[in-house]
């Protein structure tokens, strides 16, 4: 029988992305069958091991659940906030446990994909494949076309530069310029740092479309299956 690598089915059963089940099995809170597991290279029967992770039974899920959903401004990404603020999965009523593909700071609002399939999240969220993600930026006042040739090219911050994006104009008038920013890696805050670099403040930072998958019409703190076409689109990426 072939045995599954036990990141992979930490990863699998939602617990986190295969690098932090990684952490979790070196941090020494992995038991397989009563004896503690170290080894990142440890293997299991799926089937037949029992896996406690801090004394919780792990398991796989008998069904994989793939959703979409638009943050709020004001919602962390995480299970449970060390500050005590809101989170995305109080918007969420499902028993599953689910993590998101990428996130969004907590005043930036619009689409995030959850998923209890571990394999399939971290294929998508892989940098490999700089899926591009898409924004609607709202800043006060108005632009010059050198300050968005500088972010096209890549805005560079203490000697490091940022990657480059794509960006366009899409409206404007004398107190605030709305604009389509896209980028396909995602560094940390990327977009806000930026428009930081320019000196530039941002009212409104919302993502509209990772891939081919689009906010659509979803309203604040909706959330809804992804369509099989918009899974397959997913899919298609590898």
């Amino acid at each position: 029988m072939v045995k599954m690598r036990l990141n992979k089915f930490l990863s699998n059963s939602g617990l986190a992305s295969r690098r932090k089940c990684d952490e979790i099995i070196k941090e020494g809170k992995v038991f397989v069958n009563g004896k503690l597991i170290t080894e990142l290279g440890a293997k299991i029967n799926e089937k037949k091991d029992k896996v406690i992770v801090e004394g919780k039974v792990i398991s796989l899920p008998s069904s994989f659940i793939y959703i979409k959903l638009n943050k709020p401004k004001g919602y962390a990404c995480t299970a449970k906030d060390e500050k005590g603020r809101k989170t995305i999965y109080d918007l969420i009523k499902c028993e599953e446990r689910l993590f998101s593909i990428g996130r969004l700071d907590y005043d930036t609002e619009g689409l995030i994909i959850l998923t209890n399939d571990g394999d399939f999240a971290n294929k998508v969220a892989h940098p490999k494949f700089h899926m591009e993600k898409e924004y609607r930026v709202t800043i006060e006042g108005e632009i010059k076309e050198s300050e968005l040739a500088v972010m096209r090219k890549g805005v560079v911050i203490d000697g490091d530069r940022l990657p480059s994006a794509k960006i366009q104009k899409l409206d404007s008038d004398e107190k605030f310029t709305k604009l389509s920013v896209i980028i396909d890696e995602g560094q940390n805050r990327q977009i806000r740092r930026m428009f930081e670099a320019i000196g530039k403040d941002i009212r409104l930072l919302k993502r509209v479309r990772i891939g081919d998958v689009k906010l659509g019409g979803l309203k604040r703190g909706e959330y809804k299956d992804l369509t099989e076409a918009e899974l397959n689109s997913l899919v298609r990426i590898k």
